[in-house]
C-alpha cells in the first residue's frame, strides 16, 4: 500500500461522507459515498475483491473526502460530484435518449403537445411513452374527445380543426378560463384511469343513437370506443391501480450489473428498459448511483413511487429522490418485481453469452 495513502486512512473521520479516488496524475477516477468514511474507504485497501474492483484499486494514487452533515447530503453530493468529474470507474448514464410525453401547456389558451424536453415549468406532463407513433395515438384519441387549441393565436377565421370538432375554437369565439380547465382536467381524468369510465359513456350513447335509429352516429361512437380500447388497453397489467409507478429490478453477474426499469402510467406499462455496467464497487452502491442520476436527469418525471428489491439504506434514497419506494411482499407489486428481475437477469446472461462468442469469434 503506498505509505502516503495508509497515512491518511488513519485520519479519515467517523462521519458520512464522499470520497474522491484519484489516479497518479491527479484525475478524479471514481467518487463514492459513505455513511461512515473512515470503514467504508478503508474496506478498498484491505481484503479481496472482483476483479474488477481490484483494477479501480490498482490505479488509485490518492484520495480527497468531503464530510457531510447527514447522509442525504452525501447522496446528494456524491450525485453532484459525478455529474462535475464524470469519472471512467462510476455508472455514468447517457444523456442520449430521451421518450416521448404528452404535455398540457401552461398558457392562457392551453394546447395539448408531444415532446421529449420535460421543463421545470407549469405544465402538466403523461408519459413516457415508447415511441412517438403511441403518443401520437393517444394525443388524436385526446383530440376528438377534449380539443384543446390547435390553431395559431393569430388566426383570423375559425381553422379547420374547430369545423370538424378537433379544435375548443379561441379561433372562433372567447374561451374562458374555466371553460379551459374543464377540458384539462377531463384530460387529467382520462390518464387517471378515467378513459373506461368514458367509454362506459360512450357505449351507452351509441345504445341510444342505434334506438334512434341513428345509425351514423352509433357507429362513429362504435369508432371511438374502439380507438380508446385499442389505444389504452394496450399493455395493461391487470389488478394495478393507476398510480404512476417505477419498477426496478437488478442482476449482477461476472463484475456486470444490469438494471430493468418499467415505466408504469395509469395501469399500463408504458416503457420498458434495461442498462448494462461494469461494477467496481458493491452492486447497491452502484444501484444507488444509478437512481440519482435516472431521477435527477432532465427526462424523467418522477413516479409516485418505485417498486424495487430491498435496499440496505431506503428511508436515505426516499429521501434523496423525494420519491416513496416500497419493497413489496406480496400479490401484483411484487409480482413485478420479480418480473423487473428476471428480465434484469435474462438480458445480462444474453450479453455476456454473446460478449463470449464474439471474444471467441475474434481468436478464431
Amino acid at each position: 500500500m503506498n505509505p502516503a495513502i495508509r497515512d491518511k486512512l488513519s485520519l479519515l473521520p467517523k462521519q458520512p461522507g464522499c470520497y474522491l479516488m484519484e489516479d497518479h496524475r491527479g484525475t478524479v477516477i471514481y467518487v463514492g459515498k459513505a455513511k461512515i468514511l473512515k470503514r467504508r474507504v478503508r474496506s478498498y485497501f484491505i481484503g479481496k475483491h472482483n476483479p474488477k474492483t481490484e483494477k479501480l484499486v490498482s490505479q488509485i494514487a490518492n484520495f480527497t473526502f468531503i464530510v457531510t452533515a447527514s447522509d442525504v447530503d452525501a447522496l446528494i453530493l456524491e450525485n453532484n460530484l459525478i455529474k462535475n468529474y464524470h469519472p471512467k470507474y462510476n455508472i455514468l448514464l447517457k444523456d442520449d435518449k430521451s421518450y416521448p410525453y404528452i404535455k398540457i401547456t401552461d398558457e392562457r389558451h392551453p394546447r395539448l403537445i408531444i415532446t421529449r424536453q420535460v421543463s421545470k415549468d407549469q405544465g402538466r406532463y403523461f408519459g413516457p411513452f415508447p415511441n412517438v407513433s403511441a403518443a401520437n395515438e393517444t394525443k388524436a384519441l385526446l383530440d376528438r374527445l377534449y380539443p384543446l387549441r390547435r390553431c395559431p393565436l393569430s388566426a383570423q377565421r375559425p381553422c379547420l380543426y374547430y369545423q370538424i370538432g378537433r379544435c375548443i375554437g379561441c379561433c372562433a369565439r372567447e374561451v374562458s378560463e374555466e371553460e379551459y380547465r374543464q377540458v384539462t382536467r377531463k384530460i387529467v381524468h382520462f390518464f387517471n384511469g378515467g378513459f373506461r369510465a368514458v367509454a362506459r359513456k360512450l357505449k351507452e350513447e351509441m345504445r341510444e343513437a342505434s334506438d334512434r335509429l341513428d345509425f351514423e352516429k352509433a357507429q362513429e361512437l362504435h369508432d371511438l370506443i374502439s380507438c380508446i380500447e385499442a389505444t389504452m388497453d394496450k399493455q395493461s397489467i391487470n389488478n394495478l391501480d393507476f398510480v404512476d409507478r417505477d419498477v426496478f429490478g437488478y442482476a449482477f453477474q461476472e463484475s456486470w450489473l444490469c438494471v430493468q426499469v418499467f415505466h408504469i402510467r395509469c395501469g399500463k406499462l408504458m416503457q420498458r428498459a434495461a442498462s448494462f455496467f461494469p461494477v467496481y464497487a458493491e452492486p447497491e452502491t452502484s444501484i444507488r448511483a444509478y437512481l440519482g442520476q435516472f431521477y435527477l436527469g432532465n427526462h424523467q418525471i418522477k413516479p409516485k413511487e418505485i417498486l424495487m428489491p430491498e435496499l440496505d439504506d431506503e428511508k436515505t434514497i426516499q429521501e434523496f429522490l423525494g420519491i416513496r419506494l416500497i419493497h413489496p411482499q406480496r400479490g401484483t407489486k411484487k409480482n413485478l418485481v420479480q418480473m423487473a428481475c428476471q428480465n434484469a437477469r435474462v438480458a445480462l446472461q444474453n450479453k455476456l453469452s454473446l460478449s463470449g462468442l464474439k471474444s471467441t469469434g475474434n481468436r478464431d
